[in-house]
């Protein structure tokens, strides 16, 4: 894809607006990690926040090789799921393992959904999409995993 200045204004957009989601999701894991009992599920948690923190620089680099910087406002359209981890947060305050699990299962599909949004949009480059998929993967994954928690 050849850039414009419209065209990267687009990618970029994009790009932030999944790291605005990988943010939420770091912060979501981390809250839940503080309040689930269950030390395996503690950990587990931990190693997703980890992993959102990852692909948060990933992203980023991303924009920078296209000359820009990110935005850290956390504002525009992605309120909504900002909204969502505020109240998967109030759902912790419980420490209900099965509550927080849920919370975290509703987390994952607001972010699959988001990410599915990015590529379809069509604004990425050809290695912007071979990372955000590998992301989209792994992401679909840990709902995977978490998911079983909630059977054990």
């Amino acid at each position: 894809m050849i850039h414009t200045d419209q065209t990267t204004e687009e990618t970029v957009s994009t790009l932030n607006g999944l790291i605005s989601i990988l943010e939420d999701g770091k912060l979501g894991y981390t809250n839940a990690a503080e309040h689930v009992e269950n030390l395996n599920i503690k950990a587990d948690f931990i190693e997703y926040a980890r992993e959102r923190a990852l692909f948060i620089v990933e992203i980023q680099d991303e924009i920078n090789k296209l000359g820009k910087s990110t935005d850290t406002s956390g504002g525009g359209p992605l309120g909504t799921l900002h909204r969502t981890w505020i109240d998967i947060k109030s759902s912790f305050t419980g420490g209900d393992t099965e509550a927080i699990i849920n919370a975290c299962v509703t987390g994952e599909e607001a972010a699959i959904e988001k990410y599915k949004k990015a590529l379809e949009e069509n604004h990425l480059e050809y290695n912007q999409v071979a990372i955000v998929s590998r992301q989209l993967d792994n992401i679909v994954n840990t709902l995977s995993q978490i998911k079983m928690k909630k059977s054990s």
